[in-house]
């Protein structure tokens, strides 16, 4: 009895451990805003995101004909465009998460749930001086919830609204539209509400569910769902037409973008092209106009697709979906979230090589500021003695590097500039995962060695009360033998509950820590208690020649296992 409690309550414990060996938040709190000094490209932004549009959907040129003649003119006299790569899980709230925060979904929100706000992140709405968002009460109140200053306002439809199984749900999105232009004409009338948007830094916020309602009812390919293409494309004409009209300045950029694709069957969540693969399309202030490949020394991103969509004649710049954020903050002068993750494209940016760099850079301050806070809270909670450094970006390179890139700048050697800010980025991008998975290699050993002591631990029991092992050695010389205890064992396990216990007191872990790091421990000790059976058996199987023999019947079993397990890296 005493062995189905123990056997439960370690498995119970092993299983606990992966939350915390790979489910552990990458997120760190207490880091300063960083943003370029220069004079803002753009007074306002204008993010769009068509929800559950696909890349192929969206691009094809069957017959040189389009679904969205809008957009298409943009990309082709207007803007810049390209794929932007999403990653799993491809739903809605990371996909959202990842444009407006730069982060890709936090893993310990995985036990928390997604429709509220489980962890704590920065986002280009919380820096912006106001943003006003149209759409889906799904989406919205997880960007709203989390403001302080109560600069974020929200206007949504009703949930019931969101009706997977109507005939059209391209209203979600007309809605949208519909409320935008509303919204601006009671601003004609409004003076305080027309004396916010005027202010420099605002963000608004259009978020389109219609062509993922539309995919999940009748699939990508369904009449619907193209139709619902179109009907986006206008509604995006409709309000660039009304804040063009409204503001008269030039002084507005637009993103149009989508959180995830869907594949054949519509569905999504996995990591299919289908699904990973989305549009992104940047025109007005501060973004980049079309530019010929042929003007570039390095090649387009290609593949066949790119002359099935008719776009050979443009430039196409590929991100992931968390590079959106710094180039949004980039284009309105705002911080980048702090807890960002994504990399500016400077292609993106149709500025001056100056204000390139210096958003670059920029970009390469706010990356460190996170790096040096991950470095000094292992410092804090690592004994000295324990604690092995990121030697690949010392505090000292730091500085040098930092040193090199305001050089560059102030002698106008932007390129080389540009080229420190990457390789300084890729150096904390390193040092980060260094940090973050600092303490995983421990644990996962912990862990193996925990499983193999209770499978050693089963084996013992197995051979001493369902076998005639003992009965067989025991009055020979070598049975009464391997009866005496192993003094070395027991030293190296005495030496290694010391040294783990040393580290626990020591340093600031976890209380569940103590657990993963002694439970494994306590198993040896009991196989080390119980380990004669093994040691007779062995003596048996070598005696009777028999090592070969098993040896292969072990080594069949483990590939049996392999064969097993291997599909699950495939899926």
């Amino acid at each position: 009895m005493w062995l189905f409690v123990v056997g439960f309550v370690v498995h119970l414990i092993f299983f606990v451990s992966v939350f915390d060996i790979y489910f552990k938040t990458p997120l760190s709190h207490g880091m300063t805003p960083q943003v370029h000094g220069r004079e803002p490209a753009a007074q306002r932004l204008v993010l769009l995101v068509a929800d559950g549009l696909r890349a192929d959907s969206f691009y094809d040129f069957p017959n040189e004909t389009t679904k969205a003649p809008f957009l298409r003119s943009i990309i082709e006299k207007e803007g810049t465009w390209g794929v932007s790569h999403t990653r799993v899980p491809t739903e809605s709230r990371p996909g959202h998460v990842a444009i407006i925060a730069g982060i890709f979904e936090d893993p310990s929100a995985i036990a928390k749930g997604w429709k509220e706000n489980p962890v704590e992140f920065d986002s280009v709405f919380n820096e912006s001086r106001h943003t006003w968002c149209w759409g889906s009460p799904d989406i919205l109140p997880m960007f709203a919830s989390g403001s302080e200053r109560g600069h974020i306002e929200t206007f949504m439809y009703e949930a019931v609204e969101e009706d997977f199984a109507s005939d059209d749900a391209s209203r979600l999105d007309t809605w949208v539209f519909d409320h935008v232009v509303s919204f601006f004409e009671k601003a004609k009338g409004d003076k305080k509400l027309k004396e916010r948007l005027l202010q420099d830094r605002i963000v608004f916020f259009l978020h389109l569910l219609g062509i993922d309602t539309n995919g999940h009812a009748h699939k990508p390919y369904s009449k619907e769902y193209q139709n619902n293409i179109g009907i986006v494309d206008k509604g995006v004409e409709r309000v660039v037409k009304v804040f063009e009209d409204f503001y008269n300045d030039k002084k507005t950029a637009y993103i149009f973008t989508s959180d995830h694709g869907m594949t054949d069957w519509g569905s999504h969540g996995a990591g299919d092209p289908s699904e990973t693969e989305t549009p992104i399309v940047a025109w007005g202030a501060g973004v980049a106009k079309p530019k010929d490949p042929s003007q570039f020394k390095e090649k387009m991103m290609y593949d066949a697709r790119v002359e099935k969509w008719g776009l050979t004649h443009v430039r196409r710049h590929d991100l992931h979906q968390a590079d959106i954020a710094p180039l949004m903050s980039s284009i309105i002068g705002i911080p980048i979230p702090v807890n960002s993750m994504g990399l500016l494209h400077i292609e993106y940016l149709g500025t001056a090589d100056e204000y390139k760099a210096d958003a670059l850079y920029a970009n390469a301050r706010q990356m460190l500021s996170q790096y040096q806070r991950k470095r000094a809270q292992k410092e804090e909670e690592i004994m000295p003695i324990f604690y092995w450094p990121n030697l690949n970006l010392s505090p000292d390179r730091e500085l040098e590097i930092l040193a090199r890139i305001r050089n560059y700048l102030k002698e106008a050697k932007y390129e080389d500039a540009n080229m420190e800010s990457l390789f300084l980025i890729s150096l904390t991008q390193q040092g980060m995962d260094y940090y973050h998975n600092y303490d995983r290699l421990s644990l996962s050993i912990h862990i193996a060695l925990g499983f193999m002591g209770w499978i050693f631990l089963m084996i013992c029991h197995l051979l001493r009360d369902h076998s005639a092992v003992l009965r067989m050695a025991g009055g020979t010389i070598e049975g009464r033998r391997v009866w005496r205890s192993s003094v070395l064992m027991g030293l190296v396990l005495v030496v290694w509950a010391v040294t783990n216990l040393t580290k626990l007191i020591g340093q600031q872990n976890p209380w569940q820590h103590y657990l993963y790091l002694m439970t494994p421990i306590g198993l040896w000790a009991l196989v080390h208690q119980s380990c004669a059976p093994l040691r007779v058996t062995w003596l048996l199987v070598s005696s009777f020649n028999m090592v070969w023999e098993v040896a292969i019947r072990i080594l069949f079993i483990i590939i049996g296992i392999e064969i097993l397990v291997s599909p699950f890296y495939v899926e």
